[in-house]
């Protein structure tokens, strides 16, 4: 409803919502955006995607960070993070992932864990996920909305990982198999 005192715009919410937590901040960001029709105060595809791309560089060394943590204290620096940068599917979708991989969870046969940035074709604004994990809006447009993303990776990251032991079993992680360490 045009001209309502009670709704917001992009840059009220953003100002509002300085002082919230960043995750409630992006899921406000997320729920106005629907509401309007837009991403990032933008319509057209083309200019989501040059958000998208903008964000994907921002949260390198967010997700770079998370991952890190799990393989310092969980893998025993037994991994080794591996990241795409952007791609542009078959379809016309764009993605991009971060994967820590390491040796147990290699021989079970069981996915890495996984940070996976996408904007699909049909989709009204990219997503955040996990290998297992579904999805989280993904409304980075500066650094700060970038750090603000890393407690959500965190719970992706370990949630991934959560998953993956399920799909094979505990012994997949080297802090758990290696009780002198604990």
């Amino acid at each position: 409803m045009a001209g309502d005192p009670h709704e917001q715009s992009h840059a009220q919410a953003s100002t509002s919502a300085s002082s919230t937590l960043g995750h409630v901040t992006t899921l406000i960001r997320h729920f106005i955006d629907l509401r309007d029709g837009t991403h990032g105060g933008s319509v057209s595809r083309q200019d989501k995607e040059t958000y998208f791309a903008h964000a994907v560089e921002l949260l390198d060394i967010v997700a770079r960070r998370a991952l890190d943590e799990i393989n310092t204290y969980l893998l025993l620096d037994t991994g080794r993070v591996v990241a795409t940068g952007l791609r542009r599917g078959a379809d016309g979708s764009l993605s991009a992932s971060w994967e820590l991989a390491w040796p147990e969870q290699q021989a079970a046969g069981v996915a890495p864990v996984t940070l996976r940035a996408y904007y699909g074709v049909g989709f009204h604004h990219p997503h955040l996920r996990g290998e297992t994990v579904g999805d989280w809006p993904l409304n980075v447009f500066t650094i700060h909305d970038a750090a603000d993303q890393l407690p959500i990776m965190r719970a992706i990251a370990t949630s991934d990982l959560h998953n993956l032991v399920f799909k094979a079993d505990y012994r997949i992680i080297p802090a758990v198999t290696r009780p002198s360490i604990l």
